[in-house]
């Protein structure tokens, strides 16, 4: 078998049906007898629902059905959503308030669905959601991270979620009151709306007494699952599959209330019915991104090592606790709290409000972007604070090699890392930043570099299955347990058994996002997909291999123990017999054994990856508009060993895409009374491709010890470093004009004030 590190790239192959109209998403799948939902949602941000006149609307054409939370409590569903909570620091438990599918009683945020209405036609159900006339008497709206205002639930009446807690806070203080130095740094990190090519959607059918949904999610089983909680049916009654899916992020992880609402509906009408959500509900009903204020100290002794960091965030919950919302910014914040750094003191302290806005949740990186862009700033302002070079400060604090396995303050076990050696690459490629910052001046152009040293910590279930299957045609089926959203995993997991097997790379189809085709899956997410799916692909090939031991062992008149596999074919000594795996699938078949023809295993990590690297970010301001571009981009990334380079090279890309467009333009705004201003990709600005630089990536691999490929996830990597690179370099721009406080975005009119004024108008 192939050894593994060997890095070829391969061209896509999902690539020939998506850039010629293949592909099939969900608005591609409409049944002909389809019936169309849509909602009604909120358009105020926090009131109580004084009437709901549903009348005009039952009534209009081409209307089948009209829900409201009272018709789903009346056929029996469990209609409130499921969130994890996280325990007080004093031990108490957080109460999570109900959050049901449609509102009950009182609107939260604007756009809170309300009702849906089925109907024959979109434009008709569109039309009647028109004609539901909802009187509410209005309440403030509350919008900010702290204590007190308008209460949103009668269980938090001071509107704090949870107060928690993670570390020795005495040893921390004791080490802040003996420190030599220390540095503190206020950071905002702004919300973002996730803005997927294609927008949430779903389609539920109900025959032989067994519902078929389908939806443009990131994972068929665990949807599965809640909806045979929700509807009260046995998961065997449920097949959940997913069509093509034009991207994911972390935001089609989780279910959402319209996914059930079109599911009732098709179960009470018998016909299949379809939701598709337009781009402004989307922007309003999806689950939001970030949206958190830090206070960070480091501690320092005279010799510039850190003895100490504190965090204390106060994070913007939106108006109920989402699926993974408040884990996001404590235990996921804190896998990755100190990042390279070798400090053993540490406390992290996170306050969650409730506000009247969209709910915020996971977004690529999930609490590790977050972390990670608070701990380099922080240290990027230390080195200006205490006169060192920021690439000096972190080298003198990195974990050394020799040091690994590391385990961290927050209890995370760093596998392997040489991190000095990946920022020396990154320096190597960065030289010459004195002269463009030189030419650039003379033209009236204010350059700045921006250093993160970033690591994340692959999440998930470490888990999965993989079956083979050799078909009748002479194509064989690879059935995965992840669900690409446009990573290209059709390529990277064919490409893989193709490589360890031999089984030609054309005669492969991956099959995915189908719970019946499949006994279990963990879904996408976390950057688990390759690195797990490729350990149960192993395990399958090793299950493959020993069944057919065996039965070749009789055809060569051989010994069992005789029989190896070994350069893509099956051989025994004194036998001229040397089948490839196809050719033995052929044999078998000719021979009956059927029994050979589809093999399934299921695999387990050892442990989690940490992919770690540095990103170098040069940006150019224009001081008489403000106008702010990344000239630069260098990314030198340890992803041990890379099973497809020009996929991880995507990956990177594409996080670093979204970083810069959070740090120099992705804003979100509402106004006093909770609505939404940036509604419309008219008023919220997504970065386009001439504003984003070509990215130098480099690969500096460290093998992991986790996985037998010695790889690690990619996914995430590029939004966790880019946050602070850009912030940094910016920052580092702005320092000679006197500016010691920049934050997120950074756009034209942001940056303006600040060099004018040397601070920004409130919002």
């Amino acid at each position: 078998m192939e050894k593994f590190g060997r890095s070829q790239p391969v061209k896509r192959i999902e690539d020939q049906r998506f850039l010629t109209g293949q592909g099939r998403y969900m608005d591609d799948a409409v049944p002909k007898n389809a019936l169309f939902a849509a909602f009604f949602r909120s358009p105020v941000a926090h009131g109580r629902i004084t009437a709901l006149d549903l009348d005009a609307a039952r009534q209009a054409d081409g209307v089948r059905l009209v829900l409201t939370l009272d018709d789903l409590e009346a056929a029996g569903i469990e209609t409130v959503m499921n969130a994890a909570a996280v325990p007080n620091r004093d031990g108490s438990q957080t109460a999570i308030p109900d959050r049901h599918m449609l509102a009950k009683d009182r609107a939260r945020f604007v756009g809170e669905p309300v009702a849906v209405v089925i109907a024959d036609t979109l434009a008709q159900a569109r039309d009647a959601v028109e004609l539901i006339w909802m009187e509410t008497d209005d309440l403030p709206a509350k919008l900010d991270v702290e204590v007190g205002g308008e209460p949103l639930h009668a269980e938090v009446l001071d509107n704090r979620a949870f107060d928690w807690g993670l570390g020795d806070e005495a040893a921390t203080q004791a080490a802040f009151q003996s420190a030599a130095h220390t540095v503190t740094l206020n950071v905002a990190d702004n919300r973002v709306i996730i803005t997927s090519i294609e927008p949430r959607g779903c389609q539920a059918s109900w025959a032989d007494g067994r519902l078929h949904f389908a939806y443009g999610g990131q994972g068929v089983w665990a949807m599965r699952g809640q909806l045979a909680q929700k509807l009260k049916l046995k998961p065997e009654e449920i097949r959940v599959t997913t069509p093509d899916v034009g991207g994911g992020f972390g935001m089609k992880v989780m279910p959402y209330p319209e996914y059930f609402c079109v599911s009732v509906a098709a179960m009470k009408l018998g016909q299949p019915v379809h939701w598709m959500s337009d781009r402004s509900e989307a922007m309003l009903s999806d689950h939001h991104g970030r949206d958190l204020t830090s206070l960070a100290e480091l501690a320092f002794d005279e010799d510039l090592n850190i003895t100490a960091y504190r965090v204390h965030s106060k994070v913007n919950l939106g108006a109920y606790s989402s699926h993974f919302g408040q884990a996001i910014q404590t235990n996921l914040f804190s896998k990755v709290l100190m990042g390279v750094y070798d400090v053993q003191t540490t406390y992290l302290r996170v306050e969650g409000f409730y506000t009247n806005t969209t709910q915020v949740d996971a977004y690529r990186g999930a609490g590790r972007p977050e972390a990670i862009y608070v701990l380099e700033r922080v240290l990027d302002r230390a080195a200006r604070q205490l006169g060192v070079d920021p690439w000096e400060l972190r080298r003198r604090n990195f974990i050394k090699p020799q040091n690994f396995p590391y385990k961290t303050a927050t209890g995370e076990t760093y596998d392997v890392g040489d991190f000095d050696m990946v920022l020396s690459r990154a320096g190597e490629q960065s030289q010459g930043f004195a002269d463009r910052k030189a030419a650039d001046a003379e033209r009236g152009l204010i350059r700045g570099q921006g250093l993160c040293y970033y690591i994340e910590s692959i999440l998930g279930d470490p888990s999965e299955n993989a079956k083979v299957e050799f078909c009748e045609d002479g194509t064989v089926n690879l059935y995965v347990g992840t669900q690409s959203n446009g990573q290209g995993h059709e390529t990277v997991y064919a490409h893989f058994l193709s490589d360890q097997t031999g089984i030609p790379l054309d005669q492969i189809n991956v099959v995915q996002g189908d719970s019946d085709r499949l006994a279990h899956g963990g879904g996408t997410g976390g950057s688990r997909s390759v690195t797990v799916q490729s350990t149960a692909t192993l395990a399958t090939i090793d299950v493959m291999i020993a069944a057919f031991t065996p039965y070749l062992a009789d055809k060569m008149g051989v010994e069992e123990n005789d029989v190896y596999f070994d350069h893509e074919t099956f051989r025994a000594p004194g036998s001229n017999l040397t089948p490839t795996l196809t050719e033995a699938a052929e044999m078998a078949r000719a021979d009956g054994r059927t029994d050979l023809l589809r093999h399934e295993a299921r695999a387990e990590l050892d442990a989690r990856s940490y992919p770690n690297g540095a990103h170098v970010a040069e940006v150019v301001i224009d001081s008489y508009t403000g106008e702010t571009w990344v000239d630069r981009y260098i990314v030198v990334d340890d992803f041990g060993n890379l099973i497809n380079p020009m996929l991880a090279e995507g990956q990177v890309h594409g996080g670093v895409a979204q970083g810069i467009g959070q740090a120099l333009s992705e804003h979100v705004v509402h106004d006093a009374q909770g609505q939404l201003l940036t509604a419309s990709l008219m008023d919220y600005a997504l970065p386009r491709a001439a504003e984003i630089p070509m990215i130098k990536f480099t690969s500096a691999p460290v093998p992991s010890t986790s996985n037998p490929m010695g790889m690690k996830g990619c996914g995430e990597a590029g939004t966790v470093g880019a946050l602070a690179a850009v912030a940094n370099a910016v920052q580092d721009a702005l320092w000679d004009h006197g500016v010691r406080q920049a934050d997120m975005p950074f756009t034209p009119q942001r940056v303006w004030e600040l060099l004018t004024h040397g601070s920004v108008a409130a919002e």
